[in-house]
Order: C-alpha cells, then structure tokens, then sequence
C-alpha cells in the first residue's frame, strides 16, 4: 500500500516535467525520437537493401534477367510492381513499431 502514493507521485512528476519541458522531459521525449528515427532508418535501409539487390541479381544471373512470367519480362515486374507491395508491408510495419514505442512511452510515464 505504500508504493501505491509513490507511483501516483511519479506519474504526476514525469507529466510535470514533460508539461514545463525541463531537461528531464526533453530527454524523454529525445529518447522517444530516436527510437522513431532508429527505426525509421533501418527500415528504410532494408528497402534499399531489398531493391537495391535487384539490378545486382540481374548482373550477376543474366538469365533470371531473360524470364517472362506471364509473358512480361521479369525486370519490369521486379521494378514496376514489387516495389508498391514492398513499400506498403514496410510502411504498416513502422506504423505499427512506432505506435508500439509512444506505448512504451506512455506507459513509462504512466507508471
């Protein structure tokens, strides 16, 4: 029973120093910007990496190059439509890590 006060006592601590921006609640919600921008950035890279590895496949197999599914040239269906489905799946993903992070944020101050 006697945690209980100091755990309201901290919530209400950490919201007032988040309210006054002091050099505390800056660097919570530095720390919380970091973690969005980290992520963020991986994920991009990870686009890059996943389209980036596509003209190098073609170089270096010629013949992957030379496949027409459907009778479309594989290229173009590597440039032309993987990239949106990619693009999405990758963007839902970082929404859903972000909001995980303000989570984490919230309930760290919560708490």
């Amino acid at each position: 029973m006697l945690a209980e006060p100091s755990r309201g006592t901290s919530t209400l601590r950490a919201r007032v120093e988040l309210e006054e921006q002091t050099s505390w609640g800056e660097l919570l919600i530095k720390d919380l910007i970091k973690a969005q921008l980290r992520t963020g950035v991986l994920l991009a890279l990870l686009v890059v990496v996943v389209l980036g590895a596509l003209p190098a496949l073609f170089f270096f197999a010629p013949t992957v190059a030379e496949l027409r599914p459907a009778g479309i040239p594989l290229p173009w269906l590597l440039f032309g439509v993987a990239p949106f489905p990619l693009i999405f799946l990758v963007g839902l993903w970082y929404n859903r890590l972000a909001e995980r992070h303000e989570r984490d944020f919230v309930n760290m101050i919560e708490n």
